[in-house]
Order: structure tokens, then sequence, then C-alpha cells
């Protein structure tokens, strides 16, 4: 008869409490509890075959906390669940010290593993066009609008100016390559499509340069002509929500999934999704690094470099499709031996 395995060591009251305290000080949701309460369990666990516990932790010592990092990683477990776990894990240790449990602590000083790059990814040519395309027909009942006639405005006539802003933010996005921030913290004052550009204030309060696209100034000159159907006089943003007040990160976001849902688009879509699509592209059809980055805003060329992977792949399918010698090395068989 098999041994039944043994029963998963309950957490100390100390343990126990901390975790009520996250509820009740902290505000956390049951969900992250849950998570943090099979995280403590997990390290319980692992800390009982090694002789030591959580009812104990005046015992503790960093290198535990190491051993235990690797043992997950060796387990197969991914870097972010990995971090998670030992976030949890300083969490715990930090409310012990303040209830002056222990003397030290520990986990303060142990770092997550670092995570994986990743590199961004981005829609084709086709794809991006099938999404703008979408969005410009979802805006065309806004054309005809004017928003000084507010008063006269049906539902309607509000929701074909949503969906005009909808396609000014993800020309803008994809036209200029703007971070999501960038956009939504743009002011109306800011914006004069006429001039071809914007100014933007990106990470650290740099001021730079970004040039509109053409279909980003028509884009523009039709939500600014309708935007008073949804903004109030004295809203600033350039973006508002269907509420008047100044668009935010999560409605974007939305927005643009809705749209690539309605454009048939297989994949997830973020905002970042269209800026990473906008680099890609500008590189793939010939602009140099330096000038990539200068229109990202990055402040160093390494970051704009995360994109060459991308282009790598384009290249190598262009070299492949145009070059002779490639051409007979790609059919493979003995023609390319034989040569």
């Amino acid at each position: 008869m098999p041994t039944p395995a043994p029963a998963m060591p309950p957490l100390p009251q100390d343990v126990e409490q901390f975790l009520t305290w996250m509820t009740d000080q902290k505000g956390f949701s049951p969900a992250t509890i849950s998570a943090y309460r099979t995280d403590l369990l997990q390290f319980e666990e692992w800390l009982h075959r090694e002789q030591h516990s959580l009812a104990r932790p005046g015992e503790l010592e960093k290198y535990h906390f190491q051993d235990y990092s690797a043992h997950l990683f060796h387990e197969g477990q991914a870097r972010s669940s990995i971090g998670r776990k030992l976030s949890a894990l300083r969490s715990l240790f930090r409310y012990l010290m303040k209830m002056k449990k222990i003397d030290k602590n520990p986990a303060k000083l142990v770092r997550n593993p670092k995570r994986e790059l990743r590199h961004p990814t981005a829609l084709n040519v086709d794809q991006m066009f099938t999404l703008l395309d979408e969005a410009s027909v979802e805006s065309g009942g806004a054309a005809g609008l004017d928003g000084s006639r507010q008063a006269e405005q049906t539902v309607t006539d509000r929701e074909h100016a949503g969906h005009t802003r909808d396609l000014a933010l993800a020309e803008l996005l994809y036209g200029s390559g703007l971070r999501i921030s960038e956009a939504l913290d743009l002011d109306v004052d800011d914006v004069d499509p006429a001039s071809g550009f914007i100014r933007v204030i990106g990470k650290g309060s740099k001021e730079r340069i970004a040039p509109l696209s053409d279909t980003s100034v028509r884009a523009l000159f039709l939500w600014l002509r309708v935007r008073a159907l949804i903004a109030p006089p004295a809203e600033k943003a350039l973006f508002v929500g269907n509420r008047g007040k100044r668009l935010n990160r999560r409605q974007a976001a939305r927005i643009l999934d809705e749209i690539r849902k309605s454009a048939g688009l297989p994949q997830h879509l973020s905002p970042h999704t269209l800026r990473h699509t906008f680099a890609t592209h500008m590189l793939e059809n010939g602009a140099d690094m330096r000038s990539v980055q200068e229109l990202l805003g990055h402040a160093s060329l390494s970051t704009t470099q995360r994109y060459t992977h991308i282009t790598l792949d384009h290249l190598m399918r262009v070299y492949d499709k145009a070059h002779p010698r490639s051409s007979v090395r790609g059919k493979g068989g003995e023609e390319g031996e034989d040569v």
C-alpha cells in the first residue's frame, strides 16, 4: 500500500495574522491574499524539508531565500512567478520587522531573478492598415458633425464622435510612435495639426518634436471638430473619455482592443503595440537607428536596438527572395549542393 504524501504544514499564527493585516489594513483583494497564502504555504513546505519553519523566522538567513529561489528555478518555474513568490516573502518579513517579531530582515536584500528580455511585438503592415481602416469605418458617421451645435446632437452623434477620437488616437500612436502616456498627457493647446508636428513631453520631462503623418493630421482635424460633443468647455485634455474627462490608460487599451476585435485581428493589442509597430516599420523601410531613437524619445540607443531582431527577420526574408545566391540556397536539395 503506497505511503500517503505528507500533509502540507499549516501556516504559523504570525503568518495568518500577516494575511489578515494585508486584508484589513492594506485592502488587498481576496484573489491577491489567496495567491500570497499559496506562495507562503509552498515556502513553508520547502522549509520543513530543510528542517526550518516560518514559526521560527529568526533562524532564517539570506541564503535560505536564495536557495529557495534556486529550487524554484530548477523546478522550471517562470522567473516572473519566482519574483512574485519572493515579493510575498519580502512583504511578510517587513511585517514581522514592523511588529518586532524579528530583529533583522534576511529577505530584505534578496533580489528577484532577472526577467527574460521580451522583444517587442509588432503588427505587420497589412494588419496595421486593417486596424486603421476599421477605426476609420467606425468614425465615418462623425465627419459631418459640428461640435458647436452640441445641444442638437443625439446619443448616436456622440458615439460617432467617440469613434473619431479612437481613430485619432490610433493614428497618432502609430503615425508618431508616441508612448501612451505622452498621447494622453496632450492638451488641445499642444496640438496644431496644420503644422505637421507636435511637441511631446517624454520621460524625464524631455521635450521632443514628433512628426505627424498625413492620415494623423486628417484624423486630428476631424476629432477637434467634434470633440466638444464629449468634452466640457473647461476640459484641456486632447483625448477625453465618454464622460468628458481625460482619457486614462485603461480606457485607451480597451478602445484599441475593441477596434482590434472588430477588425478580426487575432493577437492581443495594447497601446504600446502601436509604438512597437511604428519603430519596426520605420526600420524595415530604411530609417537609420539614430533617427528612430530620436523619434521614439529613447535616451539610449540600446533600447532602440531591441527592435532590430524583428527587422532582421524581415531583412532575411527579403534577402532570401531577392539575392540570386540565396535563392539557390533556399531551394535546398540537389540544386543547392551542385553549385
